[in-house]
This record gives structure tokens, sequence and C-alpha cells, in this order.
């Protein structure tokens, strides 16, 4: 349960792209973006600002690496064939229904945390921004590694349960029961909302 949102707090939503949120989700991908869409209309009506992260993974150093499973093509011409397909299917785009404002900090990760290689706490400290409001695809991936990122930097973090989910609904349940309560508050996009009008 939240007890309070930091008055300097912006908005962080992962990965809600066309090709990530296509993919079988534990929990419908419409319903997690429309409450994330609720979540980005009350952000703005406080004055919060807004970033939007998508991932590109290909080629990353990370994706080259000996995995047991890892699903991405590791070879030079694997992957240019995998970023063509990918994007003539608009897998990166953002879904529609978040609207990208031209203000909006666009961030585009490579990875699971969007801090790393990236200038979005740059950005967030100079905006004065102490804390963030989380929710995207997917809970124990892009969630949870800019979460970790987020507290090791000293950031407030309010998660929106039910606007997040994962490919995998027991990945998901330990990101929130085991992960979560440690290094933020979690609550629902409904309280989130109310308390967001409470400081407006």
């Amino acid at each position: 349960m939240i007890t309070a949102i930091d008055p300097q707090t912006a908005l962080v939503l992962i990965d809600l792209q066309k090709g990530i949120a296509g993919m079988p989700t534990a929990h419908p991908a419409t319903s997690i973006i429309a409450k994330s869409a609720d979540l980005l209309k009350a952000c703005r009506a406080a004055g919060f600002p807004v970033v939007v992260v998508n991932v590109y993974p290909l080629g990353a150093p990370w994706t080259l690496v000996r995995t047991q499973s890892s699903g991405l093509p590791k070879d030079a011409e694997a992957i240019k064939q995998a970023k063509a397909q990918m994007e003539q299917n608009g897998f990166f785009d953002i879904v529609p229904e978040i609207e990208v404002l031209e203000n909006d900090v666009r961030i585009t990760k490579t990875g699971w945390n969007a801090f790393y290689n990236t200038t979005l706490d740059e950005t967030l400290k100079g905006l004065g921004v102490t804390g963030i409001i989380l929710a995207g695809i997917s809970t124990s991936i892009g969630v949870e590694g800019t979460a970790r990122a987020a507290s090791e930097r000293g950031y407030n973090i309010t998660f929106a349960e039910d606007a997040m989910t994962d490919l995998h609904a027991d990945a998901h349940e330990h990101s929130l029961k085991n992960i979560f309560p440690r290094i933020g508050e979690i609550d629902s996009t409904e309280n989130i909302i109310k308390k967001l009008n409470e400081i407006r």
C-alpha cells in the first residue's frame, strides 16, 4: 500500500511496445495498457514528467554470451534479419493507446534496466525528480531491472501492480511478493491516482 507520492515524481512506463504487448502475457495486455494509459492521464494532469521506455536488445553484449535460454540471435547476419523483420512488424513501436507527446522523455534501453547506459538518471535528476511510478511489461525483467537500479540511486518507487504483467505468472508474483516490497510501495492504479489527486 502506498503511503505517499513525492511532489517531484515521474511516471516511467516500461516496454509498452507492440512486439512486447503482443506476446502471451500472464494477464491480458489490453488491461495493462489501459491501466497504464489511466496513469499517464493522471500524471499529465498532475504536471508530472512522463518517461516512455522501449527495448532494443539486438546485438547488445548480454545477448551474445552463452545462455541456456536466450531466444535472441547472436551472429551478425541473424541480427540483421531479425532487425528488418521486427522493424517491419512494428515490434519496437509504442502501442497507440500510450500517446507519446513531444516533451515526454524517450528512453531506448538495450537490456533489462532503463538506467543502464542511458540518460535516464541524468534526465530525472535534472528535472528534480525524487520518486517514480513504475508500470509496464514485463514485471520480472524490464520493470524489476529498472526498479533495482532506481532503488540503488535512491528514488522512491511506487509500483502499479495492476498496470504490469509478465510472460510468466510465477515470475510476476515473485517480483510483487518478494522483491518490490523491499525497494518500494505497491498499490493499484486506482489508489495511486487517488494519491496523485491529493497532491495536485
